[in-house]
């Protein structure tokens, strides 16, 4: 006979930290959101003179504390790492590890996701290199670009000395982050893990290849209304910044040190749609096994289900691919859940959507509030789910699920509930 399984230690969410275009804390973010605002702006931040799209959910008036990182050090460190420290230091103080940690420094660690890694400063660096010859690449260059700097940078501030690596899945990264993160307590592993992602490419290369795709909604001059998943009049999504991060920990041992808890990491799926580089199946078939695997790994049913924060990106195509997914996983229960779309005010932050999105979902179960999808106008025909339009409402639940698919074809499904 065989051994019988290690039965998996519980994963609660004890702290999380954010920032986007709504706001630089969790707080204002999530005000901002019950609220149905919009947090997409004109780009002020990069010159965007010379594209088609000017709008993006841009973080507004932010400098990284020089209590995090000292202001001679800021320039050395891209923009996507400046948000994984801010919003890394408020999930740590809000866990009360700073205060109170009874773990070893080799029992925390980091695994966080980003898509694409320091782009701004690689184009900065480029043009020096150009400009001025190559002696004037900063020797910092790597170390500001890679997208592993992200976990690396925050641990080495934090003195966190367990596991230590980033993921890059396109735009389920964070979600892939959190799932592996999760396996690591769940297994034994690590007492805590930092995880999420961040992610920060609104400049004019990347943003260009998005408009050659014909993927950006060209909704210049209302910004607030570009964003539009569900809708008739959506013409591609709009992209974001910021960054998602939570503190992951063991749950008998949080509850033993008197942290509060969010929610419960429950349940994870992942699969392939094996059908193209850059669209998805258009009849959700990998999106729905991998709700469904999520719901299995959890030994939930689809009934006890009772919000979607959807992928919900904007798009002609993802938004009805997402809603047959949907459907064929909950059957006539979806009619009965509560999705939404939060890019609708956050816009999409690629790399880091499952992180922020991931908060999204703990702070519905933790609040009783399920936040809208905004500017739900004329809803289309083949999108007939209860989006929750325009409106946040008030529904105690009991799990959450959250979507993120990429290109590739990957797709990433977490569950989290009602601590």
């Amino acid at each position: 006979m065989g051994q019988t399984p290690k039965q998996l230690n519980r994963v609660a969410i004890t702290g999380m930290g954010a920032i986007c275009g709504n706001g630089h804390n969790l707080k204002d973010i999530w005000s901002s959101l019950i609220e149905g605002q919009s947090g997409i702006s004109t780009i002020t931040h990069s010159n965007v003179d010379d594209l088609a799209v000017k709008i993006g959910g841009e973080v507004k008036d932010f400098t990284l504390s020089e209590d995090i990182l000292e202001a001679r050090e800021h320039s050395r460190y891209d923009r996507f790492l400046h948000f994984t420290l801010h919003s890394g230091f408020e999930a740590y103080r809000d866990s009360g590890l700073d205060q109170n940690n009874p773990y070893e420094a080799e029992r925390i660690g980091s695994i966080l996701g980003v898509g694409m890694g320091g782009f701004p400063e690689i184009l900065n660096t480029h043009n020096t290199y150009l400009e001025k010859g190559p002696r004037r690449v900063s020797p910092f260059f790597i170390p500001a670009v890679i997208p592993n700097m992200a976990p690396g940078l925050l641990t080495i501030k934090l003195g966190l000395k367990g596991v230590n690596y980033s993921v890059s899945s396109a735009c389920a990264s964070a979600a892939h982050a959190l799932s592996c993160a999760a396996y690591e307590i769940m297994l034994g592993h690590q007492d805590v893990m930092v995880s999420g992602g961040a992610e920060s490419v609104m400049v004019n290369v990347p943003m260009q290849g998005f408009i050659s795709m014909k993927a950006l909604s060209k909704r210049n001059e209302e910004p607030q209304k570009a964003s539009r998943p569900f809708d008739t009049g959506r013409d591609g999504f709009v992209m974001g910044e910021g960054a998602g991060i939570l503190i992951l920990e063991n749950y008998d041992k949080a509850v033993a040190r008197g942290a509060k808890i969010y929610a419960e990491i429950v349940g994870h799926g992942t699969s392939s749609d094996a059908y193209h580089i850059t669209a998805p199946h258009p009849e959700g078939e990998g999106a729905s096994r991998c709700m469904i695997q999520c719901l299995q790994n959890a030994g939930v049913t689809p009934e006890q289900v009772g919000y979607v924060n959807a992928h919900g990106t904007s798009t002609p195509l993802g938004d009805i691919g997402e809603t047959k997914a949907i459907k064929k996983t909950f059957g006539d229960h979806a009619y009965k859940l509560n999705v939404s779309s939060t890019k609708s005010m956050t816009g999409h932050l690629l790399g880091a959507a499952g992180g922020l999105e991931s908060v999204v979902c703990a702070m519905a179960l933790h609040t009783g509030i399920i936040p809208p999808t905004i500017n739900l106008e004329e809803q289309d025909p083949e999108c007939d789910l209860n989006y929750t339009p325009n409106k946040a409402e008030k529904r105690d639940i009991e799990y959450a699920l959250n979507n993120s698919f990429g290109f590739g074809g990957t797709n990433s499904s977490l569950l989290f509930k009602k601590a």
